[in-house]
């Protein structure tokens, strides 16, 4: 089950490849997680000191939360992936030009996961050319909408 998307990820990177990852939460931010209060939209995955970090992720604490706890919604949050999985994505990032994105935050068997896919950057051009592309894609669908209905 989703919590949130990251469709600026989309609209910026080409996803070539995508891991499932952990992700290190304090009590807090799991209950604002499961009240749907997290932001994924500036957030950004940095490879650090042998692990990598998702930073910018915006968790907004709730009221209800404990008094003695000071939170902080942007916090680095360390993401648990298996060695393999760490030491493919930072030779990729490292040599090759890559980048990791965060992608979604969901539910797999009650524990918070998040999604994250090795990315390579999109030019102008083809940002533009996906938005044609998506736009072509829904008068496709509108068009066979109208000869369905006249026929």
């Amino acid at each position: 089950m989703t919590i949130v998307d990251n469709r600026k990820a989309f609209h910026e990177f080409f996803i070539e490849d995508r891991f499932e990852a952990g992700l290190v939460l304090e009590g807090w931010e799991v209950k604002s997680i499961r009240a749907g209060r997290v932001q994924l939209k500036e957030s950004y995955v940095v490879y650090m000191k042998g692990d990598f970090w998702l930073m910018g992720a915006h968790i907004s604490p709730l009221t209800t939360a404990s008094t003695h706890v000071y939170p902080d919604p942007t916090r680095m949050r360390k993401l648990l992936l298996h060695a393999r999985e760490i030491e493919k994505l930072s030779i990729k990032v490292d040599r090759a030009g890559y980048t990791v994105a965060a992608l979604n935050m969901h539910f797999t068997r009650g524990r918070i996961k998040l999604e994250i896919g090795l990315a390579k950057g999109k030019k102008q051009h083809d940002k533009r050319e996906t938005e044609k592309d998506r736009e072509w894609q829904r008068e496709k669908q509108r068009l066979a909408r109208e000869h369905n209905k006249r026929t």
